[in-house]
């Protein structure tokens, strides 16, 4: 058995709460509980020498915090520099980071018993970056290892 569903069943509680996002018009969904804002950042700085992964980083209240560019972890075509953008704001070790998404959706209590491994058919570098999926009406919501999505030295392979 995966380690997700380990940790849902060994949850006490019946279901999870998401915030949803999407990226590239596909449904994405982040536990609520770790996520500390959602927000429009004004502006993002690039950073000398720094990954394709890293977008940047941005100011949230004061504070420099890094934007992390989902969209090229998996391996998505990059956004429009025209094109305005929201980050999901999300700490992890005393580090502050902006998880940049193209808008956020709703936010989705959803039970335990109809989480899912991730299909066979999902794509390679969606699957490294996700925990597994819940079947919608009328889409895939696919929800993000956060913990991956955080870690800044990772090697992304190129489509």
């Amino acid at each position: 058995m995966s380690d997700e569903l380990m940790e849902l069943e060994n949850d006490h509680s019946e279901s999870t709460e998401f915030v949803t996002v999407y990226i590239a018009d596909q449904l994405f969904g982040i536990p609520v509980e770790l996520i500390h804002d959602v927000f429009q950042p004004e502006a993002i700085t690039e950073v000398p020498l720094s990954g394709p992964d890293i977008g940047g980083v941005l100011n949230l209240r004061g504070k420099i915090v890094t934007a992390i560019d989902v969209r090229h972890r998996l391996g998505l075509a990059a956004r429009e520099r025209t094109q305005k953008c929201m980050a999901v704001g999300i700490e992890k070790n005393g580090e502050s980071y902006g998880v940049l998404i193209d808008r956020v959706g709703e936010v989705l209590r959803l039970p335990h018993d109809t989480f899912e491994r991730n299909p066979a058919n999902l794509d390679s570098r969606w699957r490294d970056f996700s925990k597994g999926v819940y079947r919608l009406d009328n889409e895939l919501l696919v929800i993000l290892d956060v913990e991956l999505v955080l870690v800044v030295d990772i090697e992304v392979v190129a489509a």
